[in-house]
């Protein structure tokens, strides 16, 4: 064996080691080239790249010029606090609560209520009292208010996840007059559909004592239309003294039990059973059953066992006592409730407005879209780009065809891909050559 032969296999086999570097090497040199032979290809149809470029720049001028010319108006918000200060004076009505009311403001529970008035702002009731105050099915040329909702969804934006703690609302249109307009009345809208919600803590109170104290104005004309009757019957006109003072006192604790009652299924619907002030509340209730029975009294308005023994009292007059007795028992709960409802209703006005604008929507002087400059910068890159990239795909296919044994490998692919091969091209000519008439 010669040295040529040596020298020959480990280059062939790559048996030497001392020679692994070189491909690595070589593989190097290769890719410096391919990017080498792209740079030139590059400026070689620089031509080309540039009207691409060239085309892709008029097509962003033309589409940033027919795109729409948009306008958007934007109000700034203030959603009403949650305020509890007011909450303790409802427990304090009928005694003193003393410093539990200071226990009270971490046991609400109340949330932020800025995602719930972005919910109700967004709501289907909100956003069809918009589309049909302004026409907004005729503006935006539907046919169906569903449609009209998702296309003003897709021109309005609602945003109160800001660190502001203030509720965004911005609204697109192709007049920035009536954006602006649009803009003022959603808020609108917003206050005209939620005049009937009670969102707020002291807005469910009201709303509570107000359907009570209603209740029990009906039930106190019943009780003195009752004792009208019950006068003109029997003739009795008056009690003595004692027999007086006797039923308003129990009529009064009747009325204090009820009262107290009512008060904890209203601050049950904002409190849990944990809550200072409901606990305080269920023991006052309880003391005060203790006082009506010490006095033989019965919080049922039909007993009529109400510590006058009927001995002292004529015959006559016990249906007079009763009916007389519910007439101060409904007076003595209707002031109470009259109260608490009155307190509720300060509650609400404290609060302020149901929603405050800190900043109403004013013309826009300046359009939002379209962005032109950056419309027209994007497609000429996207165009240079895509002309670069069109270039070095020409490049490596005519390549790839230069090459012998890659040419047959593509021909054979086209071949394949081919809806007819030729096999069976060739087989349908020799069937119509037979048919052919000689």
């Amino acid at each position: 064996m010669t040295t040529e032969t040596l020298n020959s296999v480990p280059v062939e086999k790559g048996e030497s080691l001392g020679e692994m570097p070189a491909p690595r090497s070589h593989a190097l040199a290769e890719e410096e080239v391919s990017l080498l032979d792209v740079l030139i290809v590059v400026a070689a149809r620089k031509r080309f790249i540039l009207l691409v470029t060239a085309v892709f720049a008029v097509l962003a001028i033309v589409l940033s010029l027919v795109l729409p010319v948009r306008y958007t108006a934007a109000v700034t918000l203030l959603p009403p606090q949650q305020s509890t200060s007011m909450a303790s004076m409802l427990t304090s009505q009928l005694g003193s609560m003393g410093g539990v009311a200071a226990l009270a403001g971490g046991s609400l529970g109340l949330k932020n209520p800025n995602d719930q008035y972005v919910g109700m702002l967004r709501s289907r009731t909100v956003e069809d009292a918009m589309i049909q105050h302004f026409g907004l099915m005729q503006e935006y040329q539907k046919r169906f208010l569903s449609d009209a909702r998702k296309t003003f969804e897709s021109r309005s934006t609602v945003d109160g996840s800001g660190k502001d703690g203030l509720i965004h609302i911005s609204v697109e249109d192709s007049d920035p007059d009536r954006a602006a307009a649009l803009a003022n009345g959603y808020v609108e809208q917003f206050r005209n559909q939620s005049q009937n919600i009670a969102i707020t803590e002291a807005a469910q109170r009201r709303v509570f004592f107000e359907h009570e104290l209603e209740k029990t104005k009906n039930n106190l004309a019943t009780a003195e239309e009752a004792l009208k009757q019950t006068e003109q019957s029997t003739g009795v006109i008056s009690l003595d003294s004692q027999a007086r003072a006797l039923i308003e006192t129990a009529a009064t604790l009747r009325a204090q039990i009820a009262a107290r009652e009512v008060e904890i299924a209203g601050m049950q619907t904002y409190a849990t059973g944990e809550n200072a002030q409901l606990v305080q509340a269920q023991r006052e209730l309880d003391g005060l059953r203790a006082q009506l029975a010490k006095l033989g009294g019965s919080e049922s308005a039909g007993a009529g066992e109400i510590m006058v023994p009927k001995g002292r009292v004529p015959e006559a007059g016990l249906e007079y006592i009763r009916k007389y007795r519910d007439v101060k028992y409904y007076e003595t709960i209707f002031d109470i409730l009259a109260r608490q409802f009155e307190m509720a209703k300060l509650d609400e006005a404290k609060e302020g407005a149901l929603i405050q604008v800190v900043d109403s929507a004013i013309r826009p002087d300046k359009k939002s879209s379209p962005k032109r400059a950056l419309i027209v910068i994007a497609g000429t890159l996207f165009g240079l780009f895509a002309g670069i990239l069109l270039v070095v795909i020409q490049e490596s296919i005519a390549r790839l065809t230069a090459d012998p044994a890659t040419g047959a490998k593509l021909q054979s692919l086209r071949g394949e891909l081919s809806l007819r091969k030729p096999g069976r091209a060739i087989a349908g000519t020799s069937e119509k050559s037979h048919r052919t008439p000689s």
